[in-house]
């Protein structure tokens, strides 16, 4: 399985712009184009139906290497030997997490400032998701954090950072010139008329020296 410090562009597979129908050819398409790790996230599935799509989902990613993270409900990292699951500032605590899914597993943290960012260290975080940088459909009612401190966190922060928000291929050179080393791509990854292309073309530029 690869390990959280080689992983370079996460991808999401976010319910709300990929059907539930859909989902498993999304996935091949990402692990074609080089993504790194993928996530889950249904905000409107049942519990039932999202631990269902994450056993058919592992089934793909594990022979691949690619991490698979469940957002938010530890309880289905209990259900399905996935590697790990992601929580917000609002969800259940790491420790907590960690006690639901009953087994050593991957936690990432979604974090809006250097202080939560920190707070995520010392709490046990493997990793944190840093942003949203700009204004993004995904989390409309998030105030965009801009790139300032993004070279800031990379000083602060000793696990790996995830850049989310609002990144897509046109502003990618910003955001690396900024500090940052590792991005989640949501929308404009999953509305990609090559989601494969797309991705490789991320994942070129976030490994090629700049």
């Amino acid at each position: 399985m690869r390990r959280l410090a080689e992983c370079r562009l996460y991808g999401i597979l976010d319910l709300s712009y990929v059907s539930t129908s859909e989902v498993l050819r999304a996935a091949a398409e990402l692990i074609e184009g080089g993504v790194d790790l993928i996530q889950l996230r249904g905000k409107q599935q049942s519990l039932e139906e999202l631990t269902g799509l994450a056993a058919a989902l592992h089934r793909l990613t594990f022979p691949s290497g690619t991490p698979l993270i469940i957002n938010d409900h530890a309880e289905i990292a209990r259900r399905v030997a996935l590697e790990g699951v992601h929580v917000g500032q609002d969800d259940p605590s790491i420790a907590e997490v960690r006690a639901q899914a009953g087994r050593s597993i991957v936690i990432g943290k979604s974090t809006h400032t250097l202080d939560q960012a920190a707070t995520a260290l010392r709490d046990g975080a493997d990793y944190i998701g840093f942003g949203p940088l700009f204004a993004t459909p995904t989390k409309p009612d998030y105030e965009p954090i801009g790139l300032a401190d993004v070279g800031a966190v990379q000083q602060i922060v000793s696990i790996p950072i995830f850049c989310i928000g609002g990144i897509k291929r046109e502003n990618l050179r910003e955001i690396v010139a900024a500090g940052a080393r590792r991005v989640v791509i949501v929308s404009a990854l999953l509305n990609a008329a090559n989601r494969a292309e797309y991705a490789r073309e991320v994942k070129s530029f976030l490994t090629s020296d700049h």
